[in-house]
């Protein structure tokens, strides 16, 4: 069994729902998790953004946009008139799903109905087309198998009920599903947040102990460094479980964050492919990686906040960083990097959800200064530690730039430095020439 998984741009489009078909069509026993059509979430988004402002006509509006991207999407797509009554018949429902709630009360249980519906539109006209085609594939709906409680997922009981459903397809070898959308421990419709489509194939692998599992995307593998603000990139042949992890949280887009977790759970290789190049290799993620290549990749994030607590007393009393710690556990909300002196802590968060609220607890403690605007570039390798030399080089390298902080030692796969957002692009392109035009390649 193999676990495919094609995003929103695989599907974008009729053209790219037939490239996937025939990618899918064949060979081994697949599930191919779908995400939604490319650009359906950011407007199944604004749809809950207008109820929650209380405007229902807008949302309504909202809504019959998209009629004529998904009236051209069906009429490319399926030929047969029966084919396309069915599609037009789902739309018309959907339609009149989305239209249906009410300004009142509108709630995150409503919105997580009307974020799942990109998903279930997209898995319904793919197998509409397979039908057609011919192909002998069955549509299980994730909500009947993909289950959460408190946002994590229930392996267990997802392995039991994805083993009843597909035990109700025999001769089956061919199973499309949803990404992304799941029921919680009160049978609602939840989700696994944006880009969870990666996320729900991995699981799906996981618990079905895929042979492998197979992210597609509109790139040919995880790269080197950023293709998007770095020329010359070029894709990396593999990476460890605990490379692609770093990556992937430090700001690299082709991968989900909790992506490897499940994998790495059982050992399943996941590999990184591209739907418009299929020949080309892509990047292998699994627990080993034989390469003499130190350093592996260069990621950054953006929408960083830098905040350094200075002790309102000369040395740091005990107690000092359990209490900082405890105002960011208290918010919920996750460090990313963490520098100490004698007398003063620095670190930094992404989520700034209660930012206002946590600096003033955190003044409480002592001297508070904030730094926004920021951004963390990740130098990634499993090789990083052995080789004294790579860190004296990423600072020389940046040497002539404002550098906040550096964090090196805490990971044995990743160099963090924290500098302002306005000088990433230029970071990323030193540390390329640095790291990439010499003997480390």
């Amino acid at each position: 069994m193999l676990v495919y998984k094609f995003g929103g741009t695989s599907v974008g489009s009729a053209e790219n729902m037939i490239q996937v078909s025939n990618l899918i069509v064949g060979g081994e026993s697949k599930i191919v998790v779908l995400s939604a059509v490319s650009g359906t979430t950011n407007s199944l988004v604004g749809i809950c953004d207008a109820y929650f402002a209380g405007d229902k006509q807008l949302a309504e509006k909202l809504v019959e946009d998209f009629r004529p991207k998904y009236d051209k999407h069906i009429f490319e797509l399926l030929q047969e008139q029966s084919s396309r009554d069915q599609a037009n018949d789902l739309m018309e429902e959907k339609y009149a799903l989305l239209k249906s709630f009410s300004v009142e009360g509108f709630s995150e249980i409503e919105e997580r109905q009307i974020h799942a519906q990109g998903e279930l539109i997209s898995t319904k006209l793919m197998q509409l087309y397979l039908e057609e085609q011919g192909v002998n594939s069955a549509l299980i709906p994730a909500l009947d198998f993909m289950r959460t409680e408190n946002g994590e997922p229930l392996y267990d009981e997802i392995e039991k009920r994805l083993a009843e459903v597909l035990a109700q397809h025999k001769g089956v070898d061919l199973f499309i599903t949803q990404g992304y959308i799941c029921t919680n421990e009160f049978e609602q419709v939840d989700n696994l947040k944006r880009g969870g489509s990666d996320y729900t194939a991995s699981i799906i692998g996981a618990c079905a102990n895929a042979k492998e599992v197979q992210i597609w995307t509109d790139i040919d593998g995880m790269h080197n460094n950023d293709p998007r603000f770095v020329e010359g990139t070029k894709a990396v042949e593999c990476l460890t479980y605990d490379e692609a992890a770093e990556l992937a949280y430090f700001g690299a887009k082709i991968l989900h964050p909790l992506t490897v977790l499940p994998a790495k759970k059982k050992n399943i290789p996941v590999r990184l492919k591209n739907t418009m190049q299929p020949e080309a290799l892509g990047t292998v993620i699994g627990p080993n990686c034989d390469t003499s290549l130190p350093v592996k990749s260069i990621a950054a994030k953006n929408g960083i906040v830098a905040i350094k607590i200075r002790s309102s007393r000369m040395l740091m009393a005990y107690g000092f960083l359990k209490n900082v710690f405890q105002i960011f556990e208290d918010y919920q909300t996750p460090i990313d990097m963490i520098t100490t002196s004698e007398v003063a802590v620095s670190l930094t968060i992404d989520k700034t959800d209660n930012l206002q609220s946590i600096l003033a607890d955190l003044r409480e403690l002592g001297q508070v200064e904030v730094d926004e605007d920021q951004s963390i570039v990740c130098v990634v390798g499993q090789g990083l530690i052995e080789d004294s030399t790579i860190v004296s080089r990423v600072t020389t390298a940046l040497n002539s730039l404002k550098v906040r902080m550096i964090s090196y030692g805490g990971s044995a796969n990743n160099i963090s430095i924290l500098i302002p957002s306005e000088n990433k692009n230029e970071a990323l392109n030193l540390l390329h020439s640095e790291l990439y035009t010499t003997s480390l390649v």
